[in-house]
């Protein structure tokens, strides 16, 4: 008789494979391979790891800039009322006419007509400083008014009696057509508003024909332009 071969084992499941390389390759080497593995994926983590924030760098930067000193003389914003609450010593002052910035200046008590005109960026040109009395201690809510040469512009204390011998109303017809917004707002019911608005159809009509004329100015009225008549003139 002929030998039969044998026949072949049957194969082994995924189970039997791991158990036989476990006894070969043996327990203990496992449990420190894994120990080597996870020392060495900690120490990798440990070095890469962002560094832990401090409390020093959760404060809040300081800049180097510091805090500027009280100026003297502000000019207040052009819907401030100079009759607000304001902190001891300090005057509110309207300074107009020959200045380099007319305007409402809040200076400390005490100053004087100097002192607001240089708040104002001095004196334009043609300012008559003869005309004013620049040591003149400044009072709450006093208008400072600085003429031009030649012009008969008093100084006005608004909401005050004017000085001895000085008028609070412009001597004589204010002409439309060469007055400044300074000599306007001196008329009755011609606020800056209003005197800003004569200067700006005066710049895009040309000189004004007549002073009836004003009539057409936005800002006044049948009632404004019968007040201003007699008070003007081209």
């Amino acid at each position: 008789m002929s030998e039969i071969p044998d026949r072949p084992a049957p194969p082994r499941s995924a189970v039997d494979r791991v158990r036989s390389w476990v006894q070969w390759v043996g327990a203990g080497r496992l449990v420190g391979s894994a120990v080597v593995v996870v020392a060495v994926l900690a120490a990798a983590y440990w070095l890469v790891k962002p560094p832990a924030a401090t409390t020093e760098s959760k404060l809040p930067f300081a800049t180097s800039a510091t805090s500027p000193p009280e100026a003297t003389a502000v000019p207040t914003a052009s819907n401030s009322s100079p009759t607000s609450v304001l902190p001891a010593g300090v005057v509110v002052v309207h300074v107009a006419g020959a200045v380099q910035v007319p305007g409402v200046y809040r200076l400390p008590e005490g100053s004087r007509v100097d002192d607001a005109v240089q708040a104002a960026s001095g004196l334009s040109a043609g300012a008559d400083t003869d005309a004013i009395n620049l040591a003149a201690l400044l009072s709450d809510g006093q208008r400072v008014f600085v003429p031009r040469v030649g012009e008969a512009i008093p100084i006005v204390v608004a909401g005050g009696a004017a000085p001895p011998g000085v008028t609070s109303e412009p001597p004589g017809p204010v002409n439309i057509n060469s007055a400044t917004a300074a000599d306007l707002d001196l008329l009755p019911g011609v606020g800056p508003a209003t005197a800003a608005a004569i200067l700006a159809y005066r710049e895009l009509h040309g000189p004004f024909t007549s002073t009836e004329q004003l009539g057409d100015v936005r800002g006044i009225g049948p009632a404004k332009l019968a007040a201003l008549r007699g008070l003007v003139t081209i």
